[in-house]
């Protein structure tokens, strides 16, 4: 009878299993938390690179679409008339591409 272990001794054992198990899952947790830890820094960094790099491109862009702005405004002040002709001509030619569209449109629902 001494071959067959005790319930007190089976006990005993299935305790040190729970403890080593939860010592197994603590570990796991740790590495887990950790490697999250480091994607996320990484992920972050990496959209910050990101974010900067567009940031700096749109205001970039923001700054030449300004100065082109200030040129145009300024020779439209400086030739008011060549500025009026211009725009009345686009105006003009708008009207006409229209009228053409038009035109084109009503044929083919005649048909």
């Amino acid at each position: 009878m001494a071959d067959t272990p005790s319930a007190d001794d089976a006990r005993k054992d299935l305790e040190k299993q729970i403890a080593d198990l939860k010592k197994e899952v603590a570990a796991l947790s740790k590495q887990f938390s950790a490697r999250g830890e480091r994607l996320y820094d990484d992920l972050r960094d990496s959209t910050e690179d990101g974010y900067e790099a567009v940031a700096g491109r749109a205001r970039s862009a923001a700054k030449h679409i300004r100065e082109q702005a200030q040129a145009v405004s300024g020779a439209m002040r400086e030739n008011p008339g060549t500025t009026a002709t211009v725009l009345s001509s686009a105006g003009l030619v708008g009207f006409l591409v229209g009228l053409f569209v038009g035109q084109l449109l009503s044929d083919n629902h005649r048909r």
